[in-house]
């Protein structure tokens, strides 16, 4: 992580939760070098036992990485250089319309079986994300399950996530595989319009569909993280928290580059 960098994520991170009011010695790592470690690790996919000796002992950043996700401090930090992203981007902070959309990974052999499967329609064994972003191709809600799972079942606790997290949301876009009862649900339920944006047969080749193409930008960007080149985890909430820091990889290194002159 560049000085440019640590400036502007420093004042987003968020203070621990379980030490407040409690007192006693303080950490005894800085939390720079604790976010590089992790931002290595993501970025090329090694595994925590192979960490450099430049950073804390592997033991000392994993503890540091497992203790973020279970208290929820990941998701935290990483919502929060959301709406620093968007803001600089002249966005509003809280976003109102989204795309939905998932892909499947092969996952290693050290992935449970029961957290595991194979997706016919792509044949793939493994695990399949389902993720949610913003116009901007940010991620707003992830969900890592089997790659069994069809994606129209995946995204009913999908979508009621996203509803809960982000009151302001209207409009998600979609592919063909959300068609059906969900669009009606979506309605029905969460007062939430799913438009589906399909291929006519008038296209042929290779075509840029609307709105689709913010989506599978993001999956090309989480590619570019080795670690996330198969699913390595064995719970689905690190393969989510792997997720998550890797968008917060992007989004600081975006926050980091100076604006163009005359850009709002």
């Amino acid at each position: 992580m560049t000085d440019a960098e640590w400036a502007a994520v420093r004042p987003l991170l968020p203070a621990p939760a379980w030490m407040e009011g409690k007192g006693g010695q303080p950490e005894g790592y800085c939390h720079r070098w604790m976010i590089d470690a992790i931002r290595y690790l993501v970025a090329g996919g090694i595994s925590w036992r192979a960490m450099p000796t430049d950073f804390p002992a592997w033991g000392r950043v994993y503890a540091f990485f497992r203790r973020w996700r279970e208290h929820g401090l990941v998701a935290e930090f990483h919502d929060r250089l959301r709406g620093r992203v968007r803001e600089r981007e002249g966005r509003e902070a809280e976003p109102s319309a989204g795309i939905i959309d998932a892909q499947s990974v092969r996952a290693s052999a050290l992935v449970p079986v029961s957290s595991s499967g194979y997706d016919g329609g792509k044949k793939v064994p493994g695990r399949k994300r389902h993720i949610v972003t913003d116009t901007l191709g940010l991620l707003l809600v992830v969900a890592v399950t089997a790659a069994n799972m069809g994606d129209r079942d995946a995204a009913v606790p999908l979508l009621e996530r996203l509803r809960s997290l982000h009151r302001e949301i209207t409009l998600v876009w979609a592919d063909g595989g959300y068609t059906g009862g969900l669009v009606s649900w979506c309605r029905q339920e969460l007062a939430l319009t799913l438009e589906v944006v399909k291929r006519t047969d008038a296209m042929e080749g290779f075509v840029v569909l609307p709105r689709r193409w913010v989506v599978e930008r993001t999956f090309a960007w989480l590619m570019h993280s080795r670690r996330l080149a198969r699913d390595y985890e064995t719970l689905t909430a690190t393969s989510e928290a792997m997720i998550q820091w890797s968008m917060i990889t992007r989004m600081s290194r975006r926050l980091a580059r100076p604006r163009a002159r005359g850009r709002r």
